[in-house]
């Protein structure tokens, strides 16, 4: 196998590696989402891609022994936490919009020193 054999390990790596950056690397809260989002999907494609196999059918029940079956599971577990993802994805931008209201910002340094000239000024939270 070539260094470039599987595409997809590759494609793996390089949104992996997009979403820890983005996550590290930025302080707007909006941008930590999506690259949240992109880490997510870089792991859907790691577990599609370990659950394909060479030449396998559909799971459905056929006479000749000789048939290699693919595993359904992988489809349905990735299709399930494509759903949660989604939905943490829309409670994580509902959350960043109040954010947004109490702050008047989405940037997680000025959050945090407007945090700071609260409590040293003794008031409570916005």
């Amino acid at each position: 196998m070539s260094i470039l054999g599987s595409y997809n390990d590759w494609i793996f790596v390089i949104l992996l590696m997009i979403g820890l950056y983005g996550v590290i690397a930025r302080h707007n809260l909006v941008k930590k989402v999506i690259s949240l989002a992109i880490f997510q999907t870089a792991i859907f494609l790691l577990f599609i891609s370990m659950g394909v196999r060479t030449g396998g059918v559909a799971p459905i029940i056929q006479d000749d022994p000789s048939i290699t079956y693919a595993s359904p599971l992988v489809q349905v577990l990735i299709l399930t936490a494509i759903v949660v993802s989604l939905s943490v994805f829309a409670v994580a931008l509902a959350i960043i919009v109040n954010i947004r209201r109490a702050y008047g910002t989405i940037e997680a340094d000025e959050i945090v020193l407007i945090d700071d000239r609260q409590e040293e000024a003794g008031e409570g939270t916005p």
